[in-house]
């Protein structure tokens, strides 16, 4: 009997209805970790008043999240490519809800303060182990675009955070908020138990006989079916090592992600968690930035699925560096704006370039590394964003504080604007992306 390769069967297990249940799972994932990441930034003008905060301490309550999101990339990313992708998916989005909901509980500024980074250290996993997941169950054609497409997810979470704040916070306060976000995470937590281990994963560890019944599974609800033979087993492969990503192979692709990563996030988190509060600053009303910072987040789906679009024409590497650039013009036009009108629409399209972009990078960066050092690689790539996260939002704290109130908030948006163009030269410097071709 013939054996076939492990890229032959997958291509015949075909994309159907598995992975589209699949990228809902993962997508419903990332939609209640963007409303994680992001409630923060809806609540802050409530929770400042009630707590009287400085702007140093505005500043630490967007920052913790990052500071358990840097750990829990790096464990998580980690771990999964020791042991497998499975323990990481069902155990990270538990982590993430439980603490999320503890922290519509916290007593205090400081306990607030550790709940949230303890629900960064579950987000942080989350994402690289997602990822990881849903792309070794995809079919080289048109892999890109389902890639983005579960980026996109991240907007709805962005858009339901945001109709949530415009709705809770005005009429319940700001703990509902939290405490109404972190039930779909719980909800998810069953529903993951029946997704099997990555099939690629474990074709990688010499469980040939196994990943070929995880592709049987996929055949017979895609309604597919497999070709005959076994899965030929790979040659000895030594496991990857961290260090793999620095080795000559990879590490001109890995440090140009890292800069990517860092520098965008650096304008995304950094504008993102204050504009809702630059708002009041340009001169809107507390009851009207809600709906403004709703409509910005409507504009991040379109972005996506421009993204989407593109990266199968234009390519990954092309179109992460334009919606980059972009995204760096329209940060200054914000800071420029004077009428309510321009205000929104830079806003606008801030929310749809930045997101664009985000859809790009993730479609690129699991492409760059084999299977055996892939979700560490996408870990350590989103390592850089957890530090900039913890950085950004400092940033923004301290060059828009009364005391440089000269500058307003041209000064942040400023280092927000070149953050994006540096990101955007370094995107178009890495390799060309890999569309449509099998990943290793």
């Amino acid at each position: 009997m013939r054996s076939v390769s492990f890229d032959e069967a997958l291509e015949r297990a075909g994309y159907g209805r598995f992975q589209r249940r699949l990228l809902v799972i993962c997508g419903l994932g990332w939609a209640a970790d963007a409303m994680e990441v992001l409630l923060v930034s809806f609540a802050l003008p409530a929770m400042a008043a009630e707590w009287s905060l400085s702007a140093a301490q505005k500043g630490l309550l967007a920052t913790a999240i990052f500071l358990g999101m840097l750990a829990g990339a790096v464990f998580w990313g980690r771990l999964s490519d020791l042991i497998g992708r499975k323990a990481g998916f069902i155990l990270t989005v538990a982590i993430d809800s439980a603490f999320g909901l503890a922290s519509a509980f916290a007593p205090g500024f400081a306990w607030f303060l550790v709940l949230r980074a303890l629900t960064g250290f579950g987000v942080g996993g989350t994402l690289p182990v997602d990822y990881g997941m849903f792309s070794e169950y995809l079919p080289a054609k048109n892999r890109g675009r389902r890639l983005v497409l579960l980026e996109s997810f991240w907007a709805l979470g962005t858009v339901a955070a945001a109709g949530l704040a415009w709705l809770v916070v005005p009429r319940l306060g700001w703990r509902w908020l939290f405490a109404f976000s972190a039930l779909p995470g719980l909800l998810l937590f069953a529903v993951r138990k029946g997704v099997p281990e990555s099939p690629r994963f474990l074709f990688a560890k010499g469980r040939a006989a196994e990943a070929r019944a995880v592709l049987e599974r996929v055949a017979a609800v895609n309604g597919t079916s497999l070709p005959e033979g076994e899965i030929a087993p790979l040659a000895d492969v030594e496991p990857g090592r961290t260090s793999d990503l620095l080795a000559p192979r990879y590490r001109r692709t890995t440090l140009l992600l890292w800069l990517v990563w860092f520098m965008i996030s650096i304008g995304y988190y950094g504008a993102f968690t204050w504009l809702p509060s630059w708002f009041r600053t340009k001169g809107f009303s507390l009851p009207s930035v809600y709906p403004n910072a709703f409509i910005m987040a409507l504009a991040q789906l379109p972005g996506y699925f421009s993204a989407a679009w593109l990266v199968e024409r234009w390519g990954r590497r092309r179109t992460l560096g334009a919606y980059l650039l972009a995204s760096g013009a329209c940060a200054w036009l914000f800071a420029l704006a004077v009428s309510p009108v321009a205000v929104t629409a830079s806003a606008v399209f801030l929310s749809f370039f930045a997101l664009g972009a985000w859809g790009a990078l993730y479609a690129y960066t699991p492409e760059a590394y084999p299977t055996s050092i892939r979700t560490t690689g996408i870990g350590a790539a989103s390592g850089m964003t957890r530090i900039a996260g913890a950085v950004a939002p400092a940033i923004g704290a301290a060059l828009a504080a009364p005391s440089l109130a000269g500058r307003g908030i041209a000064a942040p948006l400023a280092v927000f604007a070149v953050a994006y163009a540096v990101a955007g030269v370094g995107a178009l410097l890495l390799p060309s992306g890999a569309a449509g071709e099998p990943i290793s």
